[in-house]
């Protein structure tokens, strides 16, 4: 029983002796981490102002944040007298990468597509592109995922592997996007008349961007059952993509709707054809002819 008290005795005076390099090692860590933080604010905001890529800034001081708290944890540990504990860790992470590789497969692929992507990628910050169904404005990269915003307001975070595998619809990279929709005319209409109104009016929209490079036209596109397609092809800028885009197709279709009614020309609706087979019930129908001088 005495050498049990004896035992303890030594461990608890032993116990006291690190109390102090504990809390120097405290001390080192929480101060290190502060200064890891003013360190990383001055190296962003120093590279911020020379970089034209702040996706690249961002992700290279998050980088060396990393770094550095690594290195603030083990000087702490030596501090405090467990070198041989910091020396265990690492060999232990050098024993254990290859498990923690095949169990943790999909966190190491994205963090090293992250640093791939840091130096090489199809995009900036707040380009318009497209990766699968997801369209919107790039906001932001960190190590293991890419997030997007859509022009409908929602977050989505793409997993940066994916972005490394997958198509990358790049639309503010060039500057410029091609869009296109149908005006349908009645068949009776002529339709070199029709191409030529609408040709007018892209002269008339300052939102359509209008040079050699990027022409704007008109082409037959479909003979429907009620309506001649003729099919809108236009370039607009990609700078906000709402306005170039969504608000400008809308006044242009607003535009085209006027001209061509006010020149005569008809923009009839699909018509629907009904069949009636034998084996259908009968039912009364009332039709109602109304003359033109009933409408007028």
């Amino acid at each position: 029983m005495n050498e049990i008290i004896k035992t303890l005795e030594v461990y608890y005076y032993s116990f006291l002796k690190t109390i102090p390099r504990i809390g120097l090692a405290v001390l080192i860590l929480i101060i290190g981490i502060l200064i890891a933080g003013w360190l990383t604010s001055i190296f962003k905001n120093r590279i911020k102002g020379k970089s034209y890529d702040p996706l690249m800034t961002s992700f290279l001081a998050k980088a060396i944040k990393l770094v550095l708290i690594i290195c603030i944890f083990f000087l702490a540990l030596h501090s405090a007298g467990l070198s041989r504990i910091a020396g265990a860790i690492i060999t232990m992470a050098g024993a254990s990468a290859i498990l923690l590789g095949f169990a943790f497969k999909d966190i190491a692929e994205n963090f090293l597509a992250g640093i791939i992507l840091a130096f090489n990628r199809p995009f900036h910050m707040n380009d318009t592109v497209q990766i699968e169904d997801v369209f919107g404005k790039i906001k932001s990269m960190e190590f293991r995922y890419t997030k997007i915003t859509t022009f409908d307001g929602k977050n989505v975070y793409i997993p940066n592997s994916d972005i490394l595998k997958k198509p990358v619809f790049n639309y503010t990279e060039d500057g410029y996007y091609r869009s296109d929709f149908i005006v349908g005319i009645a068949y009776e209409n002529n339709i070199e008349k029709a191409k030529e109104i609408i040709a007018t009016c892209f002269e008339e929209n300052d939102r359509i961007v209008k040079d050699s490079q990027h022409v704007n036209f008109v082409a037959e596109d479909e003979l429907a059952p009620s309506t001649v397609n003729l099919k809108v092809y236009f370039w607009i800028t990609t700078e906000d993509f709402r306005k170039g885009f969504l608000q400008t197709k809308g006044l242009l279709i607003q535009q085209i709707k006027v001209k061509l009614e006010a020149n005569g020309f008809n923009l009839p609706a699909d018509i629907t054809e009904l069949k009636f087979y034998e084996a259908s019930k009968s039912f009364p129908v009332n039709v109602v002819i109304k003359s033109i001088s009933d409408t007028v």
